[in-house]
């Protein structure tokens, strides 16, 4: 971590990310097409329960971020001890909050699926699949946090080898269930919630078996372990609080979206999981800069943290230079092989490119975000991690759909990535001016010296 070239350590550590968000992207891009062939209502309700598995990943990235980050510098000053004391809390508290998060779903069933923006004819669907999204909420929240825990560890392929191994059975369930075994959109739901269990079994066995450095045990949960949460919590707070802005934005959009008919919330929904997948290549860069970010820190090696930040956005703004152009000249295809139909295509064109077009100026803002959150500076991160989704996006929507309808909608998110740019340069420029410009001595040069 604080001796192999930057852009060669940050690009490994990035590859299995990469890898991780693609194959996790293409199993929700291939769901969305599958369940689509049911019809746009169907369709839609894919949309609204997005919105609701965005919570349960709210908290499991707030707790795997959260000891992540954490743990990361407790290996950067060699505490091996706190770091498995960290993992564990982290590990524990996401699968109870996904225990909880499932109970109150199964007690007000009805209303959480009219509450996420589901129209009479969404409901019905959307309350089936989301019947297997509660049942798998445990096991879906824990998988995102060991994932994390892994990737901060600099062990981002023990990550992907769960991920993968459960999406590439997800894409396989879905047809058997669906269209063979004759279930619909319930094979849909049961083909995920599968899938997820049997990730967070891989998973859970990294760390059992002594693959990944820290350990999960039930004894680091005694002797303090109230100030462990609170330590996590506040810094995976960013994460939590991105994850469940987003849950709340794609609420008020699927409602905003609702008077606009199925084919509104169908159209709108497609064009947010073709745009993420875009941008899920650049995530997973940053992600793999976040590890080499925590641990230099802690280590006090400023210059290549410096670095890092410096690659990772030049790499990422590369990525999406290329994903920008391919979404902007194929829209109308790429709609249409989600849902072939006339009306659903010609509102998710307009609202695709200019999203497209929006995301070049994400990847600074993204790099800025992971960089604050991995060196424990929670105002700063809990601010970027707003922005974007809650406190631009959410006015912005409210106010262009009052002015200007269904193309205001299509123009919200657009705005609000152009709001939030400068904001975030600022906060960067702030970071990089307070941290000593010059690195702390290492062992080495202390032993030589």
């Amino acid at each position: 971590m604080t001796k192999t070239p930057i852009p060669r350590l940050v690009l490994t550590l990035s590859v299995p990310s990469v890898i991780s968000m693609l194959v996790t992207n293409i199993y929700n891009l291939v769901d969305t097409a599958f369940v689509g062939q049911l019809g746009t209502s169907a369709s839609g309700a894919v949309g609204v329960v997005f919105g609701f598995m965005a919570i349960i990943q709210a908290f499991g990235f707030m707790f795997g971020q959260g000891a992540g980050s954490i743990l990361s510098r407790a290996f950067g000053r060699k505490d091996t001890e706190e770091a498995s004391a960290y993992a564990s809390v982290g590990f524990f508290m996401s699968f109870f909050s996904g225990l909880l998060i499932s109970l109150i779903g199964f007690l007000w069933l009805d209303g959480i699926v009219m509450a996420l923006g589901s129209t009479d004819t969404i409901a019905p669907f959307a309350k089936t699949y989301i019947f297997y999204i509660l049942l798998s909420a445990p096991f879906m929240c824990s998988c995102f946090t060991m994932n994390n825990i892994l990737r901060y560890e600099g062990k981002a392929t023990l990550g992907m080898i769960g991920l993968m191994i459960g999406a590439v059975l997800n894409m396989a369930g879905d047809p058997i269930l669906m269209f063979a075994l004759d279930m619909g959109i319930a094979g849909a739901g049961l083909s995920t919630a599968m899938s997820q269990v049997i990730s967070w079994l891989i998973l859970l066995s990294m760390f059992l078996t002594g693959r990944a450095d820290s350990r999960l045990r039930f004894r680091y949960l005694r002797g303090g372990l109230w100030r462990k949460v609170w330590n996590i919590a506040t810094t995976g707070f960013p994460s939590m609080l991105r994850q469940g802005l987003n849950s709340f934005s794609t609420v008020i959009l699927n409602t905003l979206c609702a008077p606009y008919g199925d084919a509104a919330v169908a159209a709108m929904s497609i064009v947010s999981r073709i745009v993420f997948f875009a941008f899920s290549v650049a995530l997973g860069v940053g992600q793999g800069f976040q590890p080499v970010s925590a641990f230099n820190y802690g280590a006090k090696q400023y210059e290549r943290l410096r670095k890092g930040y410096r690659f990772t956005v030049a790499m990422s703004e590369a990525v999406i230079v290329v994903g920008c152009v391919l979404l902007v000249v194929f829209a109308g295809k790429l709609v249409g092989l989600f849902r072939d139909d006339p009306q659903v295509i010609e509102i998710a064109i307009p609202a695709l490119r200019l999203q497209a077009l929006a995301t070049l100026l994400l990847p600074p803002c993204m790099a800025t975000e992971m960089l604050m959150q991995s060196t424990g500076k929670r105002l700063g991160a809990t601010v970027l991690s707003a922005l974007r989704n809650g406190l631009l996006f959410i006015p912005a929507l409210l106010i262009l759909a009052n002015l200007r309808g269904l193309d205001g909608i299509r123009e919200a998110q657009p705005l609000a990535y152009v709001l939030a740019f400068p904001i975030t340069m600022v906060l960067a420029y702030r970071f990089f001016r307070k941290i000593p410009a010059e690195d702390a001595p290492t062992d080495d040069a202390e032993k030589t010296a």
